[in-house]
């Protein structure tokens, strides 16, 4: 993998249109603290319940929470669920202007028992329902207020019946026109109805599906022809613990293992790493580091229980960790350091290194990480630094990270906000 912290670094505001089946995520959590005497199933002792924005509404909540704007576009019913489900959005600063009610419809609710950690069952409410055609038309004929200021589309079929032949080809149409790149996570086994999207990413099950071919055949032929049907200029097909492989018209394949730490509940994984593509999309990087970061936040998602959103702390977190190798950082790093140490309680030791790693140095490092709760920088103010003094202080365990000279060391500590920081000077006993 190559260092991502470079293009974390670069990723900022963007505006994302989600376009998909909306619903709502129910979590009942509790303890079972017995069977039942009516049938050998748990009494779960209810402690905490909360509703959750579900579907396309996972893919919104993980946007926000790594700093994208989002405008909605979806249905929800008639229905306490449906306005539960709008208002939770809303309060998230999600634009609801483009979801509709269908008086007809029901909102799909999903009920999720979770007793000790672990999910016992889920009950669903829902029906698969067509969007109505006047609703059809509503949100098409208002596609040109919808898209102002977007940057990237993200199509999230549920396959509940919103996302119409007729409305996928408008929207996906419209974007194309603008120049905007559409990202569709599909549903179903016939892929036409998305063509012109500019990247579909089916699961492994969905993409052999599609391309009706047998398990035995190579991903390259399934690759090969998926692109053929959707006209697509990439194929990102999610293989859950293989990671993500990508393929590209021009015949190009990449390949990203993905690293997980324990795996507690995979639900929406697919809803983080449609989130974080179109995010790191949105933000102009390379499909590469947007594939990349997308498994790095879905492995983040798979770790907790039920649909996780995962936040930019978090991804930057488990970024130096996978690079912890490497404890340099300089300018084009600094976000992903800033990201990852929100909250945390640091100081910073200020140092030259023309004398080398002085006993002045090595007794004041060794003293100030002597203080609980510090994470401790050393940030190195020559111009040009020795590669060896770089290299025994990365070496010192009480060295969290090293900073390269920035243009400004007070804009530096702005950023990061320490608790102190200590000026070094070489001192030395003739």
């Amino acid at each position: 993998m190559v260092r991502l912290t470079g293009p974390f670094s670069r990723l900022g505001v963007c505006k994302v249109l989600v376009a998909g089946d909306l619903m709502l995520d129910t979590y009942t959590i509790g303890k079972a603290l017995r069977i039942s005497p009516e049938a050998p199933v748990a009494i779960i002792h209810v402690q905490h319940e909360e509703n959750r924005p579900g579907g396309a509404g996972n893919v919104m909540l993980n946007l926000i929470s790594l700093g994208a704007e989002v405008v909605a576009v979806g249905r929800v019913g008639n229905d306490v669920y449906g306005q539960a489900l709008k208002e939770l959005l809303s309060q998230e600063k999600i634009d609801v202007k483009g979801i509709v009610t269908q008086s007809s419809y029901f909102t799909p609710v999903k009920n999720r028992i979770i007793a000790e950690n672990q999910q016992v069952v889920r009950v669903d409410h829902e029906k698969f329902m067509n969007l109505e055609e006047q609703l059809e038309q509503q949100i098409i004929d208002h596609l040109s207020v919808l898209f102002q200021g977007v940057q990237v589309v993200a199509l999230s079929d549920y396959g509940k019946g919103f996302l119409t032949n007729t409305l996928l080809n408008a929207i996906i149409e419209y974007a194309k026109r603008l120049g905007i790149p559409v990202i569709t996570d599909p549903k179903g086994t016939d892929f036409t109805k998305y063509i012109g999207t500019t990247m579909i990413k089916p699961n492994l099950t969905e993409a052999y599906s599609a391309a009706n071919l047998s398990l035995t055949s190579t991903l390259e032929k399934v690759a090969e022809k998926i692109l053929h049907q959707v006209e697509a200029e990439v194929l990102l097909i999610t293989r859950s613990e293989a990671g993500i492989s990508i393929f590209e018209r021009k015949g190009e394949r990449q390949d990203f293992p993905v690293r997980v730490h324990e795996v507690k509940d995979v639900t929406g994984a697919g809803d983080t790493v449609l989130a974080m593509l179109a995010y790191a999309i949105g933000n102009k990087l390379a499909l590469a580091e947007a594939a990349q970061l997308a498994n790095v936040a879905a492995g983040i998602a798979i770790e907790h229980l039920g649909c996780a959103r995962v936040t930019l702390k978090q991804l930057a977190s488990r970024l130096l960790k996978y690079d912890g190798e490497n404890k340099v950082f300089d300018e084009e790093h600094i976000f992903a350091l800033q990201q990852a140490l929100k909250g945390q309680k640091i100081t910073i030791i200020n140092v030259s290194g023309v004398e080398g790693l002085t006993s002045t140095i090595f007794q004041a490092i060794r003293k100030i990480a002597q203080q609980d709760h510090l994470k401790l920088l050393v940030y190195i103010r020559d111009e040009k630094p020795s590669e060896d003094f770089i290299h025994i202080l990365a070496s010192l365990q009480e060295v969290e990270f090293i900073i390269l000279a920035t243009s400004s060391l007070d804009n530096f500590c702005q950023l990061l906000k320490p608790q102190e920081l200590h000026l070094i000077e070489n001192v030395y006993v003739g």
